[in-house]
């Protein structure tokens, strides 16, 4: 998997869970919705690997670690030991399928629970906990990763993503007021519990080819592009094969690509850099969805205080002028990293590209990372190194690792192979 594709590609795309049920607990109110009659709510959250993560309680439980994601339907428990101690009301088992090239995953349906989100509450909700935590996301984020949620959150109140602040804020839709200083509103489809929008267009050679896309803050890609849906998309000249990211069942494949111009609402961006997918591992399971022709993550997103009003079916974007002009990078060392122990500070090299710098330094996979430029592994989390080797053509980097119980000293420079 291309752990590092502009910080980290992940892919969601889950069905959409609809379970009836009854209860008998009196409640003060059913749902989603914000505690003490507030209009809004604001929601710090952290940025890891160009994924949203959220504090959650779920039942009182102590606060989990969630990725917000547009378009997933139900709020998937992917590591089920975080609610190990929970004495939950399962009710059914199910099976997810999503994209990637591997099998269906087992899951079982938990009714009747709470779940909280600062003052967001939720109540009588179904959530889905996977029998195993075979996703393994916070060895790839590099921080306790407990599961993935969103759409109940967007579909009940009015979502602004402030990416410079780090902030979420939720308002009650009927309190909220577009003004034109929010940024520019583009409308928005909500098929299939995802929100699409023809806000894309690719540009060049004097022609415009607007594309349709999933609008998909669970991928930490800038834009992903299906080509098997329009013969008119055609790949870029220099293309990099790569494991794209990881959808719920398994890797995805294909090829990482510039794109000269890109169009995003009526902003244009330069040498964007994109990922075609295989569509064996992407484009066959969901040709009976609405066309699309492709995502875009927060790697674009990010350059923009983003607001989505479900309810109205829109969507407003206020640029950040000073990320408009930031460089789409890629990694520039050629090695792949997981993050592993109990803190998730021992990085191990999971795969070296042939030809790369991290390759010619002599770098292997299993190799142990104890040291980047002097700096201890126990001092950084991951996503700080893969910026660190996002950035800086030509910049000189050290590494001591552990191999076969051995020392090793290796050191390259960073080298653009995209």
């Amino acid at each position: 998997m291309a752990r590092r594709h502009l910080h980290l590609a992940l892919f969601f795309f889950l069905p959409f869970f609809i379970f009836a049920q009854k209860s008998t607990k009196k409640e003060d109110k059913f749902g989603y919705f914000l505690t003490g009659n507030a209009k809004f709510t604001r929601i710090p959250f952290e940025l890891h690997a160009n994924l949203i993560v959220v504090p959650l309680k779920i039942n009182n439980s102590d606060t989990l670690h969630f990725i917000l994601d547009t378009g997933v339907s139900s709020l998937i428990i992917t590591k089920p030991d975080a609610i190990k101690n929970q004495k939950l009301r399962f009710t059914r088992r199910v099976q997810l399928t999503g994209a990637g090239e591997g099998e269906s995953l087992n899951a079982s349906v938990a009714i009747g629970n709470v779940i909280e989100m600062g003052k967001m509450r939720a109540t009588y909700q179904n959530i889905v906990v996977l029998e195993e935590d075979v996703l393994q996301l916070s060895e790839y984020v590099g921080i306790p990763i407990d599961g993935i949620f969103g759409y109940e959150v967007f579909n009940n109140f009015v979502v602004t993503i402030d990416f410079t602040n780090r902030e979420l804020v939720l308002m009650n839709p009927e309190s909220y007021k577009y003004r034109r200083r929010h940024g520019d509103r583009y409308p928005i489809i909500i098929e299939d519990t995802k929100p699409y929008a023809d806000v894309i267009a690719l540009v060049g050679n004097g022609t415009e080819l607007p594309i349709r896309v999933v609008i998909d803050t669970g991928a930490g890609h800038a834009l992903l592009i299906d080509k098997s849906y329009d013969n008119k998309i055609q790949l870029p000249e220099k293309v990099l094969r790569a494991q794209l990211g990881r959808g719920l069942n398994g890797v995805i494949n294909g090829s990482l690509g510039r794109i000269d111009k890109v169009r995003f609402g009526k902003y244009e961006l330069d040498n964007v850099l994109a990922s075609f997918p295989d569509s064996l591992a992407f484009g066959v399971k969901f040709a009976a969805r609405n066309e699309r022709q492709g995502n875009i993550g927060c790697e674009l997103l990010r350059r923009f205080r983003v607001t989505f009003n479900y309810a109205d079916r829109y969507m407003v974007l206020k640029p950040v002028k000073r990320r408009l002009k930031e460089t789409f990078e890629h990694d520039m060392s050629g090695m792949e990293l997981r993050a592993k122990g109990t803190d998730l500070r021992k990085f191990y090299i999971d795969k070296v590209i042939e030809g790369s710098p991290a390759w010619e330094a002599g770098l292997q996979e299993g190799d142990e990372v104890l040291f980047i430029n002097n700096k201890s592994s126990d001092e950084l989390v991951i996503s700080e190194v893969y910026k660190l080797l996002q950035k800086g053509e030509g910049k000189e980097i050290s590494l001591l690792v552990r191999r076969k119980g051995a020392i090793q000293f290796a050191r390259f420079q960073l080298k653009r192979m995209i």
